[in-house]
């Protein structure tokens, strides 16, 4: 049995018409339950989301979204739309809106490319293509410069190695060594070669050989060596390569510290998450900070927005 590591399962009575019903209950006549929409839609998978959407267009010839929209506003309304629709979908609509945008979203490609599997990646290049009839690659390609661009090509290449190579181990940490700390500029071509094709496993060993050999962690060096997007995506890929969950903690975080709130940032981990790794996301948020991920939500959100993201979160860590 594979452990369960999200908060978001698929409900085992689950009945499409029925909840369809719940939700166009909650819309019909004046005032809207809001508290009856987040209570359902946070029980159910996204497949089971996308079967509501259809029973209820069946049912009342509508779009359940639409409806939605209609009925709700601000953040909680972004939240309802995020949780409505399909992950992949989900992503591509991310990327082509940090894409063409005003300016670029560079947040947004890295944290998408850095963190997602090749097979998300290459789900993803699909779609896009299918969706807007662009290529993902030349949209990103037109849309970004320098070395950023290069990894970003790279990451976009789906074509990650699997597993540990041994004998390239000592050799990479070597590499990265004399492509920054000992070199009077930095070869970034080295660094984009090695984090973006060797496995997230190989690259742990690496970083560890590095640690040894130069008496630095990688973070360190490339905090040195580079700088801007650059430096962004390949903090990105160590720190995914490290742990997953762990980067989305440190993401997390950073989108609620300080003043002010990166909502965005928030609603798109919370929901994208939900279904794959929420719990270890928790476990690494409270490892790492002095306060647990649902406190943090608590503090810095309110309304039926926070209660449908601690809904999300799944509940908090002493």
């Amino acid at each position: 049995m594979m452990q369960i590591i999200s908060t978001v399962k698929p409900h085992s009575g689950f009945n499409a018409n029925n909840d369809a019903e719940v939700l166009y209950k909650a819309m019909k006549g004046l005032g809207t339950d809001e508290d009856a929409i987040l209570q359902l839609l946070t029980a159910r998978s996204n497949a089971q989301r996308q079967e509501i959407k259809a029973a209820y267009k069946t049912l009342h010839g509508k779009d359940l979204v639409d409806n939605l929209m209609s009925e709700l506003g601000g953040k909680f309304e972004s939240l309802i739309a995020t949780l409505m629709t399909p992950p992949i979908m989900y992503e591509v609509t991310c990327l082509r809106d940090a894409i063409k945008g005003a300016g670029t979203d560079e947040k947004v490609l890295v944290e998408i490319l850095a963190s997602r599997s090749p097979n998300e990646v290459n789900q993803i290049k699909s779609l896009y293509k299918r969706e807007h009839n662009d290529d993902l690659e030349e949209d990103v390609t037109g849309d970004t410069g320098g070395h950023f661009k290069r990894m970003l090509v790279v990451l976009l290449q789906a074509s990650r190695q699997q597993g540990i190579q041994e004998d390239l181990i000592q050799s990479d940490a070597q590499a990265l060594f004399v492509a920054g700390e000992q070199k009077y500029g930095t070869d970034e071509g080295q660094f984009i070669t090695i984090l973006g094709n060797r496995s997230n496993a190989h690259l742990r060993r690496v970083f560890e050989e590095y640690r040894r050999l130069s008496g630095y962690e990688i973070e360190e060096s490339i905090q040195r060596e580079t700088s801007g997007t650059l430096q962004e995506v390949l903090l990105a890929v160590v720190k995914c390569a490290r742990s997953v969950p762990g980067y989305f903690a440190d993401s997390l975080y950073g989108a609620m510290k300080g003043a002010g709130t990166d909502d965005q940032t928030l609603i798109r981990i919370m929901v994208s998450r939900s279904e794959v790794d929420m719990l270890d996301i928790r476990a690494e948020f409270r490892k790492r900070f002095a306060t647990s991920l649902h406190k943090m939500i608590q503090g810095d959100t309110s309304g039926d927005y926070r209660k449908a993201l601690l809904l999300l979160c799944g509940g908090d860590d002493a």
